[in-house]
């Protein structure tokens, strides 16, 4: 029951942000180990296995949720009884999201000092780690003003504005489009990340790569704040980050599009944003270059070369 309702909240935007999306992931399998009566060994692992399945395939995008299921479902392997099994899991979805929250905190703590008193930042979609990013500096006492998109369709950057607002931020809140318009009023972006690749691009909220070209253009450095599980270790292989499209309803009413029969919406969710548009990225461990990217995936994530090209294949073990 916890996975199934868990699974339907990320799938359906309830629950969202990639950070979100992983906690919830790590506490719905923890929930689920305590829940799941089995008789041996065999029959808990079968089953952790198809509960981490249905996580795994509700977002495709967010690399933090696999990266999420394989750390707390690394331990089974290693258990002999189901007592051992259960253990593990729980154990490790608590280390998990413990280690989650504090991610942002030390991100928040780098990535402060990145900014100066008296700085113009941009942010695109409603991330965390970027939040803190600003949050840390202006609790340091430093002066900054936030221009914060709205975010179409889902209008995250409502949730931004309040944030920043509640935190006594000034701010401005324009719509996507008008970013080029204010760029050279911006002194520096600031966004978050759903994914970032072997070779430092980021997979973020539709609209960033625009954000970041604009950046470009303008001589306006771009910092990515993004937590280490949201490395793609399965980029080092060349498999590329499949790019959710989400429901047509989004963008334009299911009663309207029927009165358009030679319309077709198009709702990508993400972009790619190419490490050449990326100054910084920000994480708990440090800030590195974007083409330092490989170093996280190898020394922080604990994937080995083997594994990416078998472990939680869950679109292949569903048939998709």
């Amino acid at each position: 029951m916890f996975v199934t309702e868990t699974a339907e909240k990320i799938k359906s935007m309830e629950i969202r942000g990639a950070g979100r999306i992983a906690r919830a992931a790590a506490e719905a399998l923890r929930d689920h180990a305590l829940a799941v009566k089995a008789q041996n060994n065999t029959a808990f692992r079968q089953d952790m296995e198809r509960a981490a399945a249905e996580l795994v395939a509700t977002r495709p995008t967010a690399v933090s949720l696999p990266n999420a299921v394989h750390f707390v479902m690394a331990g089974l392997g290693a258990a002999k009884t189901t007592e051992e099994a259960q253990v593990s899991v729980i154990r490790r979805a608590e280390e998990f999201i413990n280690s989650s929250r504090h991610a942002v905190e030390k991100i928040a703590e780098f990535g402060a000092r990145h900014i100066r008193d008296g700085d113009v930042i941009l942010t695109h979609c409603n991330s965390e780690a970027a939040l803190g990013c600003m949050i840390e500096a202006h609790r340091q006492g430093k002066e900054i003003e936030v221009f914060a998109t709205e975010v179409r369709p889902r209008n995250q950057g409502h949730i931004t504005i309040r944030t920043l607002n509640d935190a006594g931020i000034r701010t401005n809140f324009i719509v996507d489009s008008a970013v080029r318009s204010f760029i050279n009023d911006v002194d520096l972006v600031i966004v978050g990340a759903d994914a970032v690749t072997v070779n430092g691009a980021v997979v973020n909220k539709i609209g960033t790569s625009q954000v970041a070209h604009t950046a470009s253009e303008a001589r306006v450095n771009v910092i990515v704040a993004a937590e280490t599980y949201k490395f793609a270790p399965r980029t080092v292989v060349g498999e590329l980050i499949q790019i959710e499209e989400r429901p047509p309803g989004e963008v334009l009413a299911d009663e309207i599009a029927k009165t358009l029969p030679h319309v077709t919406v198009r709702n990508p969710a993400f972009d790619v944003t190419p490490a050449e548009f990326i100054d910084l990225i920000v994480t708990e461990q440090g800030a590195i270059p974007p083409q330092m990217a490989y170093v996280i995936i190898r020394e922080y994530l604990g994937w080995e070369i083997g594994e990416f090209h078998t472990a939680f294949d869950m679109n292949a073990n569903n048939g998709e």
